[in-house]
């Protein structure tokens, strides 16, 4: 593809603090740059603590088993999501429980959360879509008045936040992931959020293999063993090493998207103010990490040929996620809570773009072109349905920069 969807890239020292770590001798894991990672994260997002872990999905997986969810237990979440979402509860013999979504956001309709709940229901999983703030005030005020844990899927929503708070700060428990395709990365990587602190001794010996090894190493006990279910949630401190190199840049990379995400919002403009499309919304509540940069087509028929028409021309633009509810797995371990119209819908129209440090501007103006050609090209009656793209409801929204 001239144009890809993503590009891993490099933003600052990665390289030296891997060949750092190399020299330093430990390589394995929970060294210096897995230890200054930590810092970052709970330091500048305001996080209990911060255990560092292989992947978002691992993350996810000790927070299942810190709810201590087994067979019978329910767990609701929006099946707009990555599998990992549900796979992390499933694992544990969790029913997950399958919500709808708002229009605007798309994320787990807050209004939907109570109703869904039975004697069963055990924590609530709300995701950050797109790197923004799911209803947290109001997801934490149900949990609380139910006696529930709540989990923040905050894979995305690394450096963003929400009434001032940090996505994945609020919840008891929150998963951030730093896979290649997020905005910092290090290939495979991710973290815990523990906001609960009596969950914080567990997590230690959960995430290095059941054992008190931690402890071990503070000098609270003579000698370490197996004590606890775990698993090999330690990440590569060479990984950490790139991270770190990530990390130090929060701010210039989340300037640099921003840049993207308002170049984007601004030449789309004439699109979308005729109906043909619509952008992401940004609830005032919601200070965005700008992880993505999508497009509501007025239905599937006219997103795949959009889609089509770019591959074409060499550029990578995806669809995102087929819910949950409709695969295999969900509908074989999972259910729904009633009907999930705004999820079938909005799965079938959404079109993400390419988005990644280094998109040019050139770049991004080629892909811009290419959209308004496919519309200006196109049959009247493929270019809108009904009275075109529907708008967002406003639900205390502000308007994309």
């Amino acid at each position: 593809m001239k144009i890809p969807f993503n590009k891993p890239f490099i933003a600052g020292k990665e390289l030296y603090y891997i060949a750092q770590a190399v020299a330093f001798g430990n390589i394995a894991g929970d060294g210096v740059y897995t230890k200054q990672c930590t810092r970052i994260l709970e330091e500048q997002l305001g996080i209990h603590r911060v255990l560092m872990t292989p992947s978002g999905t691992a993350a996810l997986e000790m927070a299942a088993i810190l709810c201590e969810v087994g067979p019978g237990d329910e767990v609701i979440l929006p099946s707009y999501t990555f599998v990992s979402t549900a796979n992390a509860f499933v694992r544990q013999g969790a029913t997950p429980v399958f919500v709808d979504i708002r229009p605007d956001t798309l994320n787990l309709d807050e209004n939907l959360i109570e109703p869904a709940i039975t004697d069963r229901t055990k924590v609530i999983c709300p995701v950050h879509y797109a790197g923004i703030g799911c209803e947290m005030d109001r997801i934490m005020e149900i949990a609380k008045r139910h006696g529930l844990l709540v989990v923040e899927d905050a894979a995305q929503g690394v450096n963003a936040f929400y009434r001032g708070r940090a996505l994945g700060s609020i919840g008891h428990l929150g998963a951030y992931s730093f896979h290649e395709t997020k905005n910092y990365i290090c290939g495979e990587g991710g973290a815990l959020c523990i906001n609960d602190e009596r969950l914080v001794r567990r997590a230690e010996i959960i995430r290095d293999k059941g054992t008190n090894r931690q402890q071990f190493f503070r000098g609270a006990v003579d000698k370490y063993t197996w004590v606890d279910v775990g698993s090999s949630y330690v990440p590569s401190e060479i990984a950490s090493a790139f991270l770190f190199g990530q990390l130090e840049m929060l701010a210039p990379i989340s300037r640099r998207r921003r840049e993207i995400f308002e170049s984007y919002a601004k030449h789309l403009e004439p699109l979308i103010s005729k109906g043909l499309l619509r952008g992401p919304v940004i609830p005032r509540s919601s200070k965005t990490n700008y992880h993505m940069y999508y497009v509501l087509l007025p239905d599937q028929r006219i997103r795949d040929a959009l889609m089509d028409h770019l591959r074409e021309l060499g550029i990578m633009a995806v669809f995102h996620y087929v819910p949950l509810h409709a695969s295999p797995m969900g509908k074989k371990l999972g259910r729904c809570d009633g009907p999930l119209p705004v999820t079938d819908d909005m799965s079938g129209r959404l079109l993400r773009l390419p988005f990644y440090h280094e998109l040019t501007r050139n770049e991004q103006t080629a892909v811009v072109d290419a959209m308004v050609a496919f519309f200006k090209n196109a049959p009247p009656d493929n270019a809108k349905t009904n009275n075109g793209v529907d708008r967002a409801p406003n639900r205390d929204v502000k308007s994309v920069p």
